[in-house]
């Protein structure tokens, strides 16, 4: 039988264990999986159901089939999905699990590459803008800009000019080497 002073010490010890794990900075950070050829929705199908933070971006496009057009959705980034998780061994074991995902990227399960919050922020604003994008050539040269207002405003790209008044906006996934590229005004950008 636990003692009125034993419980509120376990009890106080469990609030502090609690404070310091709240205080702590959050481990999560967003991955990329590989997936098979038109893999992509399988494993994001599966690991979405196990409760994994999953992010898989897609396009909007126009396909021909039996002299009709169609438009469907096709992933931003062919063969690629985003995870954000803490990582630790048991969730990279269970990640694993996932039928048609070939690897997540970097080295091992505790040396995983990170794609950085800003870079995924920004291909969910171009998302939620619902902006007309198409898949672009990855750019490591060229102007970085930031857009200044407007639905793309403080998202960063490299801009490449296509028409007088208007440029298209690249943005990058460093790790993947793989752009998207969003038709903007030139007057909203500055260098960032």
């Amino acid at each position: 039988m636990t003692t009125t002073a034993g419980r509120e010490a376990e009890l106080s010890g469990e609030l502090a264990m609690a404070k310091r794990e709240s205080e702590e900075p959050s481990l999560a950070h967003w991955y990329a999986l590989y997936t098979r050829c038109h893999g992509e929705q399988l494993v994001y199908d599966q690991l979405a159901t196990k409760g994994f933070h999953v992010f898989l971006p897609k396009l909007e496009m126009w396909s021909r089939r039996a002299g009709q057009q169609h438009l469907i959705s096709v992933p931003m980034f062919p063969g690629y999905l985003f995870l954000r998780y803490a990582m630790d061994r048991l969730g990279y074991i269970e990640v694993r699990k996932a039928r048609g995902l070939v690897r997540i990227l970097g080295e091992r399960w505790d040396r995983l590459s990170v794609v950085p919050d800003v870079e995924i922020e920004a291909i969910q604003k171009v998302l939620r803008a619902r902006l007309p994008a198409l898949p672009h050539p990855y750019l490591k040269e060229g102007q970085r800009v930031r857009i200044m207002c407007g639905p793309l405003a403080g998202t960063e790209g490299i801009l490449v000019h296509s028409k007088p008044a208007k440029g298209l906006l690249v943005l990058s996934i460093d790790l993947l080497q793989r752009s998207v590229a969003v038709e903007v005004e030139c007057s909203t950008v500055v260098a960032a």
